[in-house]
């Protein structure tokens, strides 16, 4: 369940930075009030902390059982 709260926090955080490069447009600053606030900086924080652990995601092995579906 972490794993995949911390792909959709990282998911949103690479559509922010995706924003900021193609519109020079912070979604987080708008929503937020800018990004000096303190509840932006707190999401940038939780955003990055999320993608550090997406990190681990990489480097984890996975059994595959022979009709391709992931074992628990």
């Amino acid at each position: 369940m972490l794993d995949r709260i911390a792909l959709i926090l990282s998911i949103i955080g690479g559509l922010n930075w995706g924003s900021v490069g193609l519109f020079q447009f912070d979604i987080v600053a708008w929503l937020f009030g800018g990004q000096d606030n303190i509840v932006s900086r707190i999401v940038y924080v939780i955003v990055g902390l999320s993608a550090l652990w997406c990190i681990s995601l990489l480097f984890r092995e996975r059994n595959v059982l022979t009709d391709g579906e992931e074992q628990i």
